[in-house]
């Protein structure tokens, strides 16, 4: 049989799916804490681009349930407790605000400005 490499962190129950079908796979566990960051925040890339391309509300549902999941992995690691978590949200939305108005912003002149997206079209 031909073999798929994934070398990615993957849930707990994967194994038992994949042996479930008569198939084998090999895991291992990460034991060193910065590698298991790494991954933690790896997987958040993976499960928000799987997010972002849901098209209908049920896809839409289950890719939010797997980005929760990693987060909530990622926040107890990272030892933050739930008051940290609405803490955080409460400083971001008060400086922030939030989406309700549906602002799109076309251009700026702030020359200042660091945005953490990737530029589009040409200067």
């Amino acid at each position: 049989m031909k073999k798929v490499f994934y070398n990615k962190l993957v849930r707990d129950l994967i194994q038992a799916k994949i042996e479930s079908k008569g198939e084998v796979c090999s895991l291992r566990i990460i034991t060193d804490v910065a590698e298991y960051e790494q991954e933690l925040l790896k997987k958040v890339i993976e499960e928000a681009g799987s997010l972002a391309h849901a098209r209908s509300r049920s896809e839409f549902l289950s890719e939010y349930a797997d980005l929760m999941v990693v987060l909530d992995a990622l926040t107890a690691h990272l030892e933050l407790s739930e008051a940290d978590i609405k803490t955080a949200l409460s400083e971001n939305v008060k400086a922030k605000g939030l989406y309700k108005n549906r602002h799109f912003l076309e251009w700026s002149e702030d020359a200042g400005y660091k945005s953490n997206e990737t530029p589009q079209g040409l200067k």
